[in-house]
């Protein structure tokens, strides 16, 4: 766009046209030249008492009136002819809205950004090419980029239109620069782990590249209390290269060392070995190392857990092998339609003259149940069409009989309940109380199925039941804790389940009861000695005399860096404590005790499914101290993470050919960077995070 000719200064004979610098006389009343645009032109005075405006480059000069206002000074400097002002105009152009850390706009909010995201006359923006490089590498790591996108010819392009400053950098450098994330990010969550209240529990999977190596992912599940709101957190400790062949002993020693390098090994309350090698073995030389410390609750008893879809998916797939005939049979039948142009041309035209919603005819994969299911389940619901296939084809063996089709309905009928209650696992985040119900009520459908007059249904559902018994032996205690850790059961759901699955043995039903009140108190008992051995503050203001509680302030030698510590709330618990060991006459109830007989914690309608129960014990924690503490170590143990196979536990191509300590870094600063890249759209949801296929690696969430 042209600039206004009226605001140009004619030069011409008739006219003094010359020009004196303005003198420098003190005003207080002058007006200072605030614009950033004054850097490239210098006012003046003409003879005549009017000023001007002299373009540094180019020497123009424009009127520099106090009503002409610099916006027709910026549209000279945007189409000067002079090459430094071409650049210059450019530049203002492509303002780059870098972040700035810790910068303060002028108007008091804290700015995010290396520039304003406004064209304003007193911006003080400038470009930062260290942090760029940061912001680079963090953009590589976080997303999954390969390194040699720097060597793109389209992103060097898309970089250099957006800020022509940036000096590119090479492949190596942005790797290097990435490591550095990835350690300076692992000091960070080292500090929070060393810091946090309580128990950790650990989860341990076997990863393989495509290269054959094998890897150990160690990650970390605990509650985060930071901001005073407890969120579960979930984070990869480790991912180690574990040289082949290994046993489970040298397992067990590498899970020790980095436990022990990261500082928890002391404060470990479970751990879950689904997707590792040996795990029982694991678990055995895990507990031998750290038993003999005392650090592990109940000794140890609620070390080892398995997840609840691990725990099913044992149940099933070992139990489906006593029906592998009528299974290989249902196969045959969908392979042969399938497969068969004209068969499946008359199957189409059965199911349209039907009139029946199409539906995906389903063939299984071997060795997973949930396809298998859904094998079972559209066989089912074709079964008039494939019905009328048989009677078309009587010849044809590959079709079911009467007394097969029996059996495939009633399996269905099986596997829809444990297909059904595997779905309600992948839950973000899921606390140990979601899935406690579920179990117990596919303990009842399995003790009912075992009596099915159907000899299918009643041979598969007795092995099943050995199965999940002796699976659920080893986590119902840590999964009836979270139960009745949850305000809304407390121990209703452990008795009214326990009654019902040994509905014929009610002294078996009232002994699980028993067993499992009994030791959660000793649990509970556990945690009020490890509190109060701990020496908390009140005790420096009341240790029985006012003698002892005095001497006990000044008692390490730091006497006024001691003292300094001692805050007013820590004397109201003191005389709370007073209060509560000079008072006689009154029955002391302990935490448990007062919870257990407070009636259980009713919801409002239409809420049902949205109970936060971190929330609840955050509100509730001053009133109950040692059932708080209990909670936030129960409520994280990972029983209802989802065990993958071993093809979704491959590392992409991509990781696959790095070494094994990029490969660490890259995993880990990756997952540690997660809720960094939570992304607000411009109608101010939150991205969905759906995967897009270019993840560095597909992680368990």
């Amino acid at each position: 766009m042209l600039e206004p000719l009226a605001m140009e200064v004619p030069i011409t004979s008739s006219v003094n046209t010359a020009v004196v610098p303005v003198p420098v006389v003190h005003n207080p009343r002058a007006r200072k030249l605030r614009s950033a645009v004054w850097q490239d032109f210098t006012k003046e005075r003409r003879a005549d008492g009017s000023c001007v405006a002299v373009c540094n480059h180019c020497k123009k000069q424009l009127t520099a009136t106090s009503r002409s206002g610099t916006t027709h000074l910026r549209n000279h400097l945007a189409i000067c002819t002079t090459t430094s002002t071409r650049r210059a105009g450019k530049r203002r152009k492509l303002i780059v809205r870098r972040i700035l850390h810790n910068k303060t706009s002028n108007d008091g909010h804290s700015g995010d950004g290396h520039a304003s995201g406004e064209d304003h006359d007193n911006d003080s923006t400038h470009f930062d090419q260290e942090l760029s490089r940061r912001d680079l590498a963090h953009m590589i790591v976080q997303h999954g980029y390969r390194f040699s996108i720097v060597d793109d010819v389209g992103f060097q392009k898309f970089v250099k239109n957006l800020q022509p400053q940036f000096r590119m950098v090479s492949y190596e450098t942005v790797r290097a620069d990435s490591m550095t994330i990835y350690e300076s990010e692992k000091l960070k969550l080292q500090d929070v782990l060393l810091k946090i209240p309580c128990r950790v529990s650990i989860s341990v999977d076997m990863w393989r590249s495509n290269t054959q190596m094998d890897y150990l992912c160690l990650t970390c599940h605990y509650i985060d209390h930071a901001n005073d709101e407890w969120k579960i957190r979930k984070k990869i400790l480790n991912f180690v290269h574990v040289e082949a062949p290994f046993t489970a002993e040298q397992i067990a020693s590498i899970i020790l060392e980095k436990l022990h390098e990261w500082g928890i090994d002391g404060k470990l309350a479970a751990i879950v070995l689904d997707n590792c090698t040996s795990g029982e073995i694991v678990a055995r030389e895990l507990l031998g190392a750290l038993q003999p410390r005392r650090l592990l609750l109940l000794n140890g008893n609620l070390f080892q857990v398995r997840s609840c879809a691990h725990i099913l998916n044992l149940t099933v797939q070992e139990s489906l092998e006593q029906t592998s005939g009528i299974i290989t049979r249902v196969r045959e039948m969908i392979q042969n339609v399938k497969f068969s142009q004209e068969r499946f041309e008359k199957f189409q035209g059965t199911a349209k003259l039907l009139q029946m919603d199409q539906k995906l005819l389903v063939l299984d994969s071997p060795n997973n149940w949930p396809s298998t299911y859904l094998m079972f389940d559209s066989a089912c619901y074709y079964h008039d069409v494939l019905m009328r296939l048989a009677e078309q084809e009587a010849h044809y063996s590959a079709f079911l009989t009467a007394k097969e089709w029996a059996d495939v309905k009633a399996l269905t009928e099986i596997l829809d309940a444990l297909y059904h209650t595997m779905e309600k696992f992948p839950v973000e985040n899921p606390t140990a109380n979601l899935y406690f119900n579920d179990m117990c009520e596919m303990h009842v459908l399995l003790n009912t199925w075992r009596n099915s007059p159907s000899p299918v249904v009643a041979q598969v559902a007795d092995h099943m039941l050995t199965k999940f018994e002796g699976y659920w032996d080893l986590t119902r205690p840590v999964m009836a804790f979270a139960s009745i850790l949850d305000p809304r059961y407390k121990m209703k759901s452990v008795e009214y389940f326990c009654r019902l699955i040994y509905a014929a043995d009610q002294f078996r039903a009232k002994t699980t009861i028993d067993d499992i009140r009994q030791t959660f108190t000793n649990l509970c008992s556990e945690y009020e000695q490890s509190a109060n051995s701990f020496k908390n503050p009140s005790a420096l203001f009341y240790s029985g005399t006012s003698n002892s509680c005095m001497s006990s302030v000044y008692s390490n030698g730091d006497d006024f860096k001691t003292f300094s510590r001692i805050t007013l709330s820590d004397a109201r618990r003191g005389l709370d404590q007073y209060i509560q060991e000079t008072s006689s006459g009154q029955s002391f109830k302990s935490d448990l005790d007062m919870y257990l007989e407070e009636p259980v914690y009713r919801q409002k309608e239409g809420h049902l499914d949205n109970f936060d129960i971190l929330g609840w014990w955050r509100s509730f924690a001053a009133k109950y101290p040692v059932l708080s503490q209990m909670a936030r170590d129960i409520l994280a143990i990972p029983v209802s993470i989802i065990p993958l196979d071993s093809e979704a536990r491959t590392l992409n191509e991509y990781l696959s050919t790095m070494d094994p300590s990029t490969v660490q870094g890259l995993v880990c600063a990756q997952d540690w960077l997660r809720e960094d890249t939570e992304v607000t759209s411009s109608d101010g949801h939150a991205d969905d995070k759906a995967a897009r296929g270019d993840e560095l690696i597909v992680l368990p969430k």
